[in-house]
C-alpha cells in the first residue's frame, strides 16, 4: 500500500492547493462532448496558458470495456474533445508536465492524471493502467471518492472535493484509501496528490521525487 510521506507535507499541500491548477475534464449535461480546462476549480481560466497541458494524452473506456483514443481541439483557455458512444463511458488521460525545480528545492518530476466520468458515478476504476487515480462509489444522492496508485489504495492521501453546491472541502483518505461520505447529488470536481522518493532522470534532466496528481469529475444522480 502507498502512503503519503510524513505529515510535515499536510500544512504545504493544504497551501498550495489553494492556488494550484490542475487538468479536468469536465462533460457537458448529455455526455456528448467534454472541455479539458487547466484551473484551480471545474472552469476555463483565462490567465492561463492552456498550452501547459498540450502533450496530454486522452483515452475513452466505452460502455464495453474497449479503449481506444480521443482527439481534441483548441478553443478559448481549454480543450474541446468530442466524447461518441452512449451509456456509462470514462475518459482519462495522462499529462507529462516534465522535470521541475523551485527555488533550491529538490527537483521533481510532475505528471497529472485527469478523469471523468460519463453516465453513473460509480464506474470500475481503470486500475493498473493509471500510476494514480481517484474513483467513485456513489449511491442515490452519496458519494465517496477513493484514492489508488497503480490500481492499490493510498491511505492518508490529501483530497480535496468541489461540492455541487459551491466551496471545496480537503479531506484525509483511510487506509483502504476511502475518503469521508459525502451528502448531495450533482457535479463533483475532485484532486489528490501522490509524493514518491524516486529519484531517476527524464527528458535529460534528473529529478529526486515523482508527484502525481489525478482529478476527477463526475455527477452523483438523485
Amino acid at each position: 500500500m502507498y502512503r503519503m510521506l510524513g505529515a510535515a507535507l499536510v500544512g504545504l499541500f493544504a497551501t498550495a492547493a489553494a492556488s494550484a491548477h490542475f487538468p479536468f475534464i469536465v462533460p457537458d449535461d448529455k455526455g456528448q462532448s467534454a472541455k479539458v480546462v487547466f484551473s484551480d476549480n471545474l472552469d476555463p481560466d483565462e490567465a492561463v496558458n492552456i498550452e501547459k497541458i498540450a502533450n496530454t494524452k486522452l483515452t475513452l473506456r466505452d460502455a464495453a470495456g474497449k479503449d481506444a483514443p480521443l482527439e481534441w481541439k483548441k478553443g478559448d483557455a481549454f480543450y474541446a474533445v468530442n466524447v461518441p458512444g452512449t451509456g456509462d463511458r470514462v475518459a482519462y488521460g495522462y499529462t507529462d508536465y516534465g522535470v521541475l525545480q523551485k527555488g533550491d528545492s529538490k527537483p521533481f518530476k510532475l505528471a497529472y492524471y485527469p478523469k471523468a466520468v460519463l453516465g453513473a458515478a460509480g464506474a470500475k476504476p481503470i486500475g493498473e493502467k493509471l500510476a494514480l487515480e481517484v474513483a467513485a462509489e456513489a449511491g442515490a444522492g452519496k458519494v465517496r471518492f477513493r484514492v489508488l496508485a497503480a490500481g492499490k489504495p493510498v491511505a492518508e492521501s490529501e483530497v480535496t472535493v468541489m461540492l455541487p453546491e459551491g466551496g471545496k472541502k480537503a479531506v484525509t483518505t483511510d487506509k483502504e484509501g476511502y475518503t469521508p461520505g459525502f451528502e448531495g447529488a450533482g457535479r463533483y470536481g475532485v484532486y489528490a496528490k501522490l509524493i514518491e522518493a524516486k529519484a531517476g532522470e527524464h527528458a535529460g534532466k534528473k529529478f529526486e521525487e515523482v508527484r502525481s496528481y489525478a482529478t476527477l469529475v463526475c455527477t452523483v444522480a438523485k
